[in-house]
């Protein structure tokens, strides 16, 4: 039973309509009812009634047709970024929420905001200006926000992520405004339940990111401020891959700090002491994982930006217990297991040929040559023979059995014998590079310019179409440049890198950017609510981005990866691979959930890949105002935040 009032039925909408989506929203469960038992809704509007109405049964839990509920109003709704559309108000929505007195006269539409704030964006000068004005946006209105960095994504995207983050992220005490996220105080283990219960249930998060700020985008340990990278690739998860962002949650252990300048910083508002290690730490971090898998059993947890002597072993420790990866190892390894596919079919080559070196043997570094040894192990080499076609170097020159007693487990399985290489100085780039001869030649060093000339050409000498991938962040970091590597090598390398660059000579430098590869890994697990994330869900996923690059026969300049403009598409594929891959291998579990509308009626996820692209495309958030229903708030029903 719909209840309209009489006030309601006489609205009609002066702005132009907007076409809805199927969204995850703040509803997921019609519960709420009035004492007849039926669901009380007062739709606000000709579009929002004929939507309740039409009402198409839902196929998940996480998909809506229709209007949005809301249970705010006046000051409350203004205040809410998830439910506030500012002046797009509608003049029913206005008078039914008590917001007639409190907006100006006029309606706009998305796109009028959109351009109005895109010309306010305009006149600040300096990137951290920009990166102050779209977290002022993000806290405001999350509609805005999505739509206005959606229509400008290849200038917006490096404003709220790398490279002007990372100012954002060292300045964060200075430039702090309005919290946001939950901050876990190691000289308080025992409150971590208590504090991530403040976000809600199940119901209300299907998304996590952690960091403990120890290696933040090539600038180190920066203590508190590390909530600023959980917020910023949760951005990344809504504008790439359609997580609603209300349905989110941003984590920063405080484990103190080793940074001196943020310690003795007067303003700095984290823990002054050094960063904890060994058991009390690991307690800590356990806590962490007994109380999201008790409150948020379903959701997907990512870890970011932890340091080198704890990212790997944790993920070792924890990926069997819950869905969760490492985008630094993982996802980093996926994008760039992408584009060396992608390089390696345009150039007629096998995986099972090539020879990687990679310079910077630290999360990241090991984290790509993991994924390649996975690739390659799957299409028929030993693990064996295919750890040999890995080298790594790290600050001490190649990891051989010569520096055993200075290199991790993890880098301890690249080693080679040091006997055979008495004859070369391993710590020379160069002379490394000459005797190995590799296929590609990957950068994860934070070493600027530690691929001169003397180094590409050396490899251009063995190799005719060298593959370099100069990674490391931000940009001042990259151990070469896009258009040095291509003149220097006569226009034959193919160039990713780890931040953006413009065109060089008609060539488009493709980003290895880890937001190709996590958000569509993260949407696929989250949709097909799979218990673990498995090497070879993330082998599916490094399989279909190579397969979009747009590389063409015979032609190099439309770069290894689909271009950002075109990257909800490329999420959407790849995490359509991953549903797939993990109900072939028993890792999901959404066909035990029933259909919301019809219980004791499985979920059913199509098996042919078109027909599943289509299921997760219906289920991605949109940044589109849709029309309002307005109800009581309960919390059982709806979400935690708004």
């Amino acid at each position: 039973m719909i209840r309209v009032t009489k006030q309601a039925a006489n609205y009609s909408s002066l702005t132009r309509p907007l076409q809805a989506t199927t969204t995850r929203d703040t509803t997921f469960n019609q519960k709420a009812h009035d004492g007849c038992g039926q669901v009380h809704k007062v739709p606000v509007g000709n579009r929002a009634r004929q939507m309740l109405e039409d009402g198409k049964p839902r196929l998940t839990r996480l998909s809506v047709d229709g209007p949005i509920e809301c249970f705010l109003d006046s000051f409350q709704l203004l205040n809410s970024p998830l439910f506030n559309k500012g002046s797009a108000f509608t003049q029913e929505e206005r008078a039914a929420f008590n917001l007639d007195a409190l907006l100006p006269p006029q309606v706009n539409t998305l796109d009028e905001q959109v351009e109005r704030a895109y010309k306010q964006l305009c006149y600040l000068k300096t990137p951290l200006a920009k990166n102050d004005f779209m977290t002022s946006m993000r806290v405001q209105n999350k509609v805005l926000f999505f739509a206005l960095v959606s229509r400008h994504i290849r200038e917006l995207v490096p404003i709220i992520y790398t490279p002007t983050e990372g100012d954002a992220i060292a300045a964060y005490s200075h430039r702090f405004r309005r919290p946001e996220g939950i901050f876990l105080d190691i000289t308080e283990p025992d409150s971590v339940e208590r504090r991530v219960s403040v976000y809600g249930s199940d119901k209300d998060v299907d998304y996590i990111v952690v960091t403990d700020s120890e290696g933040i985008l090539g600038i180190g340990d920066q203590g508190i401020g590390g909530i600023r990278i959980a917020i910023s690739k949760l951005a990344l998860m809504t504008l790439c891959a359609g997580i609603h962002p209300g349905r989110v949650m941003p984590v920063c252990l405080d484990v103190g700090t080793n940074n001196k300048k943020l310690a003795r910083d007067e303003l700095y508002m984290g823990n002054r002491f050094s960063r904890v290690r060994g058991k009390q730490y690991d307690d800590f971090v356990d806590k962490f994982i007994k109380a999201i898998k008790k409150r948020f059993p379903n959701a997907v947890l990512h870890f970011e930006d932890f340091g080198v002597t704890n990212a790997r072993r944790l993920l070792d420790t924890y990926r069997g217990e819950l869905p969760c990866f490492n985008d630094d190892i993982q996802g980093t390894g996926a994008v760039v297991m992408a584009s060396l596919l992608a390089a390696l079919k345009h150039t007629h080559r096998e995986l099972k040929d090539t020879v990687v070196l990679v310079h910077g043997a630290g999360s990241a570094g090991l984290g790509i040559a993991d994924q390649i040894v996975n690739h390659m192990v799957t299409r028929g080499l030993t693990l064996e023979e295919a750890r040999s076609k890995i080298y790594l170097m790290d600050r001490r020159g190649l990891i051989t059995t010569d520096i055993s007693e200075y290199t991790s487990p993890q880098q301890q399985v690249y080693e080679k014998n040091g006997d055979d290489w008495a004859d070369v100085n391993t710590t020379s780039l160069l002379e490394v590079v000459s005797r190995v001869k590799p296929t590609c030649l990957v950068g994860c060093s934070t070493q600027a310019g530690a691929f001169n000339k003397s180094i590409v050409q050396e490899m251009h000498k063995y190799n005719k179409r060298p593959i370099i991938f100069p990674l490391s962040n931000p940009t001042r970091l990259h151990e070469a440049v896009p258009e040095d590597l291509l003149h220097w090598t006569n226009y034959d390398a193919l160039v990713a890198t780890g931040s953006p660059f413009p065109p060089v000579d008609g060539y488009r430098i493709s980003e290895n950017n880890n937001c190709f590869s996590f958000p569509g890994i993260g949407l696929g697990a989250v949709l097909s609510r799979a218990n673990v994330i498995t090497n070879t869900m993330i082998s599916a996923a490094v399989d279909q981005l190579a397969d979009l690059s747009p590389l063409e026969e015979g032609n190099s300049k439309p770069g290894l990866l689909p271009p950002l403009e075109v990257i909800q598409d490329t999420s959407s594929k790849v995490a359509t691979a991953v549903i797939l891959q993990a109900l072939k291998e028993g890792t999901a579990r959404i066909e035990e959930e029933d259909m919301p509308d019809q219980p004791g009626t499985k979920v059913q996820v199509p098996r042919d890949f078109d027909k599943c692209l289509k299921w997760v495309t219906n289920q991605m958030w949109k940044p589109i105002y849709r029309p309002m229903v307005k109800v009581e708030h309960d919390p059982e029903i709806h979400s935690h935040q708004y």
